[in-house]
């Protein structure tokens, strides 16, 4: 288990903001890997990640059971199985110091779109009236880039907002959507992790002493998204994630120099 206070100082408001995203406000999850990252290597802050993400999809799942999308869900998730095996195939072969810079690239470029969204509107796939073959292809290729960025650093949420957004699903139902693709997501990533090793013992025991915060925080979410209207919260955690992805490029750099 790591011992570290520094770690624990960034890894508990991240495991907040991930149980935050389970329960409903989406997109706040992609800080969880960056800030964890500032402490240890972003493959190991993944791999605490992931046991955390897997629990906390249980309360998701159950609290929106009844309402999803399960056309959406059969368009996506074969194309995220090949976006996984994309992103184990990388990780395989990469420094670690490119995993740095993708995870901080990430964050930056989400965060970046995200403040620009709030004040210009979301970019959006044109998805509305579409033939339905090209629709599909849309959602396959969304779920490549959905499942390749979430098996770096459990950031696959742009994508799949970008296509499942414009087709302006009740919120209950794009939450529901949402739990169950990535609960089913992140349960795909699990055999590239045991491939690459990343499940060490202490990670687990690591993610272990996270779990009660992280099923509280996804709680709190689940009754929050109900009740607050998030804007200015979100701002906050956007700009304060492009300060921390904007480290991790500079840190991914300076290793690769």
């Amino acid at each position: 288990m790591i011992h570290d206070w520094v770690f624990y100082a960034l890894a508990i408001p991240a495991v907040i903001l991930l149980g935050l995203a389970k329960g409903g406000f989406a997109g706040l999850g992609v800080a969880a890997v960056p800030l964890m990252a500032l402490a240890t290597s972003p493959v190991e802050a993944a791999a605490i990640t992931l046991p955390i993400l897997i629990v906390q999809d249980v309360v998701s799942v159950w609290s929106f059971r009844k309402t999803w999308s399960g056309r959406i869900l059969l368009i996506m998730l074969p194309g995220t199985a090949v976006g996984i095996f994309l992103g184990y195939s990388l990780a395989a072969f990469v420094k670690p110091a490119v995993v740095e810079l993708m995870v901080g690239t990430i964050a930056v470029a989400f965060s970046a779109y995200r403040l620009w969204a709030d004040r210009r509107g979301p970019l959006a796939l044109p998805t509305a009236g579409l033939p339905v073959w090209l629709d599909r292809a849309l959602g396959f290729g969304a779920g490549i880039l959905a499942g390749f960025t979430s098996q770096i650093s459990h950031a696959g949420g742009p994508p799949f907002q970008i296509y499942v957004l414009p087709k302006r699903l009740a919120r209950d139902i794009f939450i529901g959507t949402s739990a169950i693709y990535f609960a089913v997501t992140n349960w795909m990533k699990v055999p590239a992790y045991l491939a690459l090793g990343q499940f060490t013992r202490e990670s687990l025991l690591t993610s272990a002493v996270l779990l009660p915060l992280a099923i509280a925080s996804t709680w709190a979410g689940v009754l929050l998204v109900r009740r607050v209207s998030g804007e200015k919260f979100y701002t906050v955690i956007y700009a304060l994630l492009i300060v921390v992805g904007g480290k991790l490029v500079w840190d991914g750099v300076a290793g690769l120099v």
